[in-house]
């Protein structure tokens, strides 16, 4: 009887173990499917608003930041598009549409700050820029 009662110690110290070892993987994979998701999720947004902006599509820009529940303040500082800001970005493509938006919705510090990076741009985006800095 004693060694039946061991068996069954050990028996149950396995399962515990199993079911340990399950429960660390299942975390582990967890953890890592979350880290590296955002950075995924991240860039496609990057990529979406470049997009977005280089084809001055103002309709779907709003619907995708709605959906994704982004505002451009909080997503400008962030974003790059070939190197230079969704301001400047927007005038060097031309975008008079989407960068009116962005000029209307980011603060006047940070359109006064961008100034000169219209003047090589749309005419549209420069009025638009010097209308909200006097705003």
């Amino acid at each position: 009887m004693v060694f039946s009662f061991y068996n069954c110690l050990n028996l149950l110290k396995v399962i515990k173990m199993k079911k340990l070892l399950l429960a660390s993987t299942i975390t582990a994979l967890t953890i890592t499917s979350v880290v590296s998701a955002p950075q995924a999720q991240a860039a496609n947004i990057a990529q979406s608003i470049c997009e977005y902006v280089a084809s001055d599509d103002k309709k779907r820009m709003r619907s995708f930041l709605k959906a994704n529940k982004l505002k451009v303040r909080s997503i400008f500082s962030g974003i790059q598009c070939n190197g230079k800001n969704l301001l400047e970005f927007a005038a060097a493509k031309g975008s008079v549409k989407t960068g009116s938006l962005m000029i209307k919705k980011l603060p006047k510090k940070v359109v006064s700050a961008n100034l000169a990076h219209f003047q090589s741009g749309a005419q549209p985006l420069i009025d638009a820029a010097n209308a909200r800095i006097s705003s």
